[in-house]
């Protein structure tokens, strides 16, 4: 099967085309023919050598991704609820080496849901990790309420979109920040109030806050904590920010904590629901072919990308 394995770590010229063998499942395992995956900023640091790098370093060959969708052509003995010619969407294997970069993928059973039948193999392999994302980190220590103020951080992005989404399916008011130029695009995602970060420092603009999502790290963390209720939650999904973000939320009287996404199959089938039902939207900035992965990291590199960006088969 082709496939895109990573050489080294560093630039996108160390992405190339392969040709291996299709995965061989165990019996807790499926095999999914790919339709479309999508890609994340941790796929553009991994490959960098940053990200996850450490932890799939020993792999080889080294094959990132861990958005699909797709048809399973295969199911493991002890499989049961997914047959061949099921049509599924999940983030696989995160953190680890999901294979994404790949026709067919092996994938736990244990991570998967069916993906609805009104929705497309783009759309759906667009709302996984993303939205898995912002679900668990409005599910987390201590959930998102209904009337609650929450801020989120750069919501023209991946996560941040599906996270206004979410927020607003959840009964929050949602303040959101991004540049002027998506003011529109997050509004209409439901964002009650948009503040222009380029225009004004956000502490500037809003106060009283239940909960923060940063997606961003560093100073935002500090300058998020001075706009909190006491009692509040902010969450950071940055790697590397817990020694940051937990003592210094809890000196404020404030839940502070560092999560990452991890695969679930009960969360994919409610997101599966929700994109069934309208409530959430995948927005697709650029669609690319599979073979032109090093052009889709590029994309995404670039900074100026509205949503996700997927490939297809």
């Amino acid at each position: 099967m082709k496939a895109i394995i990573l050489k080294d770590f560093g630039g996108v010229e160390n992405l190339v085309s392969a040709e291996i063998p299709v995965p061989t499942i165990a019996d807790d395992e499926v095999l999914v023919k790919l339709k479309a995956i999508s890609i994340n900023p941790v796929d553009v640091k991994t490959r960098s050598g940053k990200g996850v790098a450490g932890l799939i370093k020993d792999e080889s060959p080294i094959i990132l991704g861990w958005d699909i969708s797709g048809e399973i052509t295969e199911v493991g003995a002890d499989v049961t609820g997914f047959k061949p010619g099921d049509e599924v969407f999940a983030m696989i294997d995160f953190p680890k080496t999901g294979k994404a970069y790949a026709e067919y993928v092996k994938a736990k059973a244990n991570e998967l849901a069916l993906k609805p039948a009104g929705v497309s193999h783009e759309e759906a392999a667009a709302a996984t990790l993303a939205a898995l994302t912002a679900w668990q980190a409005f599910h987390s220590n201590a959930p998102v309420n209904p009337g609650d103020r929450v801020l989120i951080h750069a919501t023209s992005g991946g996560v941040g979109h599906y996270a206004v989404q979410i927020a607003k399916h959840l009964g929050a008011y949602v303040i959101a920040t991004s540049s002027a130029a998506n003011r529109d695009f997050v509004l209409g995602l439901g964002a009650d109030e948009h503040i222009d970060y380029k225009a004004q420092p956000f502490e500037t603009a809003t106060n009283n806050i239940d909960f923060v999502l940063d997606t961003i790290g560093g100073e935002y963390i500090d300058r998020s904590l001075q706009v909190m209720k006491k009692g509040g939650t902010i969450i950071s999904i940055v790697s590397g920010m817990n020694e940051t973000v937990t003592p210094k939320a809890n000196a404020l009287g404030i839940n502070g904590h560092n999560t990452r996404v991890k695969p679930n199959a009960e969360n994919m089938a409610t997101i599966a629901g929700l994109l069934q039902k309208g409530i959430i939207k995948s927005h697709i900035s650029k669609v690319f072919p599979f073979e032109q992965m090093a052009e889709a990291h590029l994309q995404l590199e670039s900074g100026r990308t509205v949503g996700k960006v997927v490939l297809v088969f």
